[in-house]
């Protein structure tokens, strides 16, 4: 299943990389957030489910689950991650991180016993989703958006999530009750990978939902380009103003 990876560890994740830049900025504004009424309701919604039930079981799991279990479970969720992020590759024309990941998920799938073991650790693992596609051909991201139970997302990166979800393997298992129990299991387990991640951001966050916003869209801009995203004007502006000032 692609949550982007699952959108839980992704969401923490891309506020602890925003932090320097977003503590000051909090609370301002964003035009991308035209439904902020709307996602701010369903931000409490999430949360709200959240503190209830999800946090508890996945400090339950967290306790009881072993080690080495969990680093199991991760490489079987990041194999299968991998066969999506080689098709966004070919997408992209990215034809040798194509190559190499899809080498990864064959290897894993074989000698690594269907991904439980991550014998291919020399090969990079990516991050490709049809998201980033989109944004690779020039789509914009869209307003925001919060989505019920998953969080941050965009209309471009919903878009992007329903593909790859659909084309993903678990949608072939033909029971929906197994298909249901993995898709909570892979829920609980990456919403557990973050327990110890969110203390900083509760921590620093004045506005936790703006936090979250803003951080998403940096991190995701980030991914489309590859970690290497072009400057914003007002950051060029301030170069120009200052060279005419050297000089």
């Amino acid at each position: 299943m692609k949550m982007n990876s699952m959108r839980t560890l992704i969401l923490v994740s891309s506020m602890l990389l925003a932090l320097p830049l977003l503590t000051g900025c909090a609370g301002a504004r964003n035009p991308q957030d035209p439904l902020e009424t709307w996602n701010r309701g369903v931000y409490k919604f999430n949360d709200t489910i959240d503190k209830a039930a999800i946090k508890p079981v996945a400090k339950g799991y967290d306790a009881v689950m072993p080690e080495t279990g969990k680093i199991m479970i991760s490489n079987f969720i990041s194999n299968l991650d991998d066969l999506i992020v080689t098709a966004n590759d070919l997408l992209q024309l990215k034809f040798n991180q194509a190559a190499s990941d899809g080498s990864r998920f064959l290897i894993n799938s074989t000698f690594g016993l269907g991904g439980l073991f991550n014998v291919a650790s020399r090969l990079k693992k990516h991050n490709e989703d049809f998201g980033q596609t989109l944004g690779y051909w020039g789509v914009g991201t869209g307003p925001y958006l919060v989505l019920p139970f998953l969080g941050s997302s965009s209309f471009r990166d919903g878009v992007g999530l329903y593909i790859d979800t659909t084309e993903s393997l678990p949608t072939y298992i033909e029971s929906i009750p197994t298909r249901n129990k993995y898709y909570i299991g892979v829920f609980i387990h990456q919403r557990a990978a973050v327990l110890d991640q969110e203390k900083v951001l509760d921590e620093a966050a004045l506005d936790r939902y703006a936090m979250m916003r803003d951080g998403y869209f940096m991190y995701r801009k980030n991914l489309v380009y590859d970690g290497d995203p072009p400057r914003d004007r007002y950051y060029e502006d301030e170069d120009e103003e200052f060279d005419e000032t050297e000089q």
